[in-house]
């Protein structure tokens, strides 16, 4: 019997009314980390420990690593979710107090151990945290006997800004300290999960786009060895991080924006954090586009290499992993126009041109999808060629890469599309809900008709079953064949999934010819 996911959604919004018990009158979960105990809520039958802190505020360490959570005395509620890093798309609370994780599970230390789900957020390195309705994990806990855990971490130039060659020694990591964050957090599930249920032994690091790049980047990590035993990217294409030189010159013109010099580095730790958050809508020194990039950082130290050039990390070898990407990655960028569904054969190369990473002329790649889809009008080649030659080229080269080296990589390819909004077909992000198992959470386009209940079951288990075992394989899921080129086998995910050889392998073809740097690297 499914569980209801609205009973679950109203259910948590009512968690803090009641800190003590339960509905039913039973004593609240109390669970004891090395810091302290802290007490959650359960809700049908799941333990929910909501902004349990694993680190110290970061704010008297602005750019430089954070310190474990302090120890506390008595028992701490954990019933509402900590803040979010500050940011310039926040819907809720921000922070520099924001290191704070969030746990659902089916049992506090009661002898099953159970595989551990550590769940990245999206958002490029920008924006977002871990407490968004479809990130929750109650229905994954409950229906697939797991430990679910999101996070929060410092983001965009509280989390990235480049600042080693410009102030002191304290400042050597600032580049990569949000990723220095995930690595306290991940410590935190080794000494702690066992309490929640947890194997510390047996942890999956996942997240979807920015999220899923922080993951192959912590591949690329050495003080990340040994915190997770699986990865799973859903459209986390990162193959480059950002070097030093380009990351000097926007932490330059970042201080600039501020009125601040470049050996000012010590005023810059001290501003208010909502005047730095106003200049992250500064315009990219080195982007065409957009306001000003902060991400991982190639900074010799922290991250020494970049996460997939030029070759896939030999270090996380062993490690399995999984490669997602969705058939229609733009719509979830570019379908929010409307006259995008509209374009023109006129319109559309000087539409298609600033959409394009891979550097193919805009020309050349219409006349070949008009030879490969002679049915697509204007709109449809200008979302499918945006998706090949700026969303997927990534994730390619990922599997690829790994291959070489005799890495294990299963991809996947989501093909089952929006159902409230067909036009945006499986737009970026929309696998999220599916894993989940959220369907009617606030951001889903899934629906929940008996296809999208379906094709989640299929995804949810195939991830649970690469959590619990390395492998995604199992009952209800396809033959799911390991990606090695040439045939580059691919599990094509819709309401009858299958196994392709090579899907797209013309579009594929079509923008190989070009060299592929992340956007903003």
């Amino acid at each position: 019997m499914p569980l209801d996911r609205r009973a679950v959604l109203a259910g948590t919004a009512a968690l803090a009314a009641s800190p003590r018990v339960n509905a039913a009158g039973r004593a609240a979960p109390v669970a004891s980390t090395l810091a302290g105990r802290v007490r959650g809520a359960e809700l049908d039958g799941i333990k929910v420990f909501k902004g349990v802190r694993y680190g110290a505020d970061t704010s008297s360490r602005r750019f430089q690593p954070a310190e474990a959570a302090q120890p506390w005395k008595g028992v701490v509620d954990a019933l509402a979710y900590g803040p979010a890093s500050p940011q310039l798309k926040a819907d809720e609370p921000t922070s520099e107090d924001c290191l704070f994780l969030n746990v659902w599970t089916p049992g506090l230390a009661d002898g099953k151990p159970r595989p551990v789900m550590f769940y990245v957020h999206g958002g490029a390195h920008a924006n977002g945290s871990g407490s968004s309705p479809l990130y929750d994990g109650t229905w994954l806990a409950k229906t697939q006997d797991v430990v679910v855990v999101t996070v929060n971490h410092r983001l965009n130039a509280f989390g990235y800004a480049y600042l080693a060659r410009l102030g002191g020694p304290e400042l050597a990591d600032s580049g990569n300290v949000g990723n220095l964050d995930l690595i306290l957090a991940l410590r935190w599930v080794r000494d702690n999960i066992a309490a929640f249920g947890g194997d510390p032994g047996n942890v999956m690091i996942f997240g979807q786009s920015g999220g899923g790049a922080k993951c192959v980047t912590l591949m690329a990590m050495p003080r990340a060895a040994g915190l997770y035993h699986k990865v799973a990217t859903m459209s986390g294409q990162h193959v480059t991080a950002m070097g030093p030189i380009h990351a000097t010159i926007r932490a330059r013109a970042f201080m600039e924006k501020l009125g601040l010099k470049p050996d000012q580095t010590e005023a810059l730790k001290t501003l208010p954090a909502g005047q730095l958050v106003e200049a992250l809508k500064m315009r990219d020194p080195l982007e065409r586009k957009g306001g000003i990039v902060f991400w991982s950082v190639v900074d010799h130290g922290v991250l020494a290499r970049h996460p997939f050039y030029p070759d896939a990390p030999r270090e996380s070898g062993h490690i399995p992993m999984i490669i997602g990407n969705t058939h229609d990655e733009t719509k979830a960028f570019l379908g929010g126009d409307p006259k995008n569904f509209a374009l023109t054969w006129d319109e559309l190369p000087a539409r298609l041109e600033p959409e394009l990473v891979l550097d193919v002329a805009p020309e050349r790649v219409i006349a070949r999808y008009r030879q490969l889809y002679p049915n697509y009008s204007p709109s449809d080649v200008f979302f499918a060629a945006t998706t090949a030659g700026r969303s997927w080229p990534g994730h390619l080269i990922q599997a690829e890469r790994r291959a070489a080296i005799g890495a294990p990589a299963w991809m996947y390819q989501l093909d089952f599309g929006a159902q409230t909004d067909p036009r945006m077909g499986a737009y970026h992000g929309y696998d999220i809900a599916l894993v989940f198992g959220t369907l009617d959470a606030k951001g889903s386009m899934t629906g929940t008709s008996a296809a999208a209940r379906k094709v989640s079951g299929l995804m949810s288990d195939a991830f649970v079953n690469f959590a619990r075992t390395g492998d995604p394989n199992g009952p209800t899921v396809p033959a799911w064949e390991k990606y090695v080129p040439p045939r580059r086998p691919t599990l094509v995910i819709d309401e009858t999934s299958r196994m392709v050889d090579d899907p797209r392998k013309e579009e594929r073809e079509l923008f190989s010819v070009a060299p592929f740097l992340k956007e903003g690297t």
